[in-house]
């Protein structure tokens, strides 16, 4: 049986404060889609948004995985 990473068996549950990338608020950008960090909860705009926040998110912390997040 593979090993499961352990960031998901501890389920973590966060309480999603914003439907909305802080970041791009902030900056008066528009978010194409959101992502939350499954390690921390941060949300974050994805790849295709200009801020990419979501991808910036990872490059300082090193949280490994981000989950899409229904609007």
């Amino acid at each position: 049986m593979p090993k499961e990473c352990e960031r998901f068996i501890q389920g973590k549950k966060f309480d999603k404060k914003t439907n909305n990338c802080q970041e791009c608020e902030k900056e008066h950008l528009p978010a194409v889609a959101i992502r939350m960090c499954l390690t921390c909860g941060h949300v974050g705009c994805c790849d295709s948004s200009t801020g990419k926040h979501a991808t910036k998110h990872f490059e300082e912390t090193g949280h490994p995985a981000m989950q899409a997040v229904p609007e």
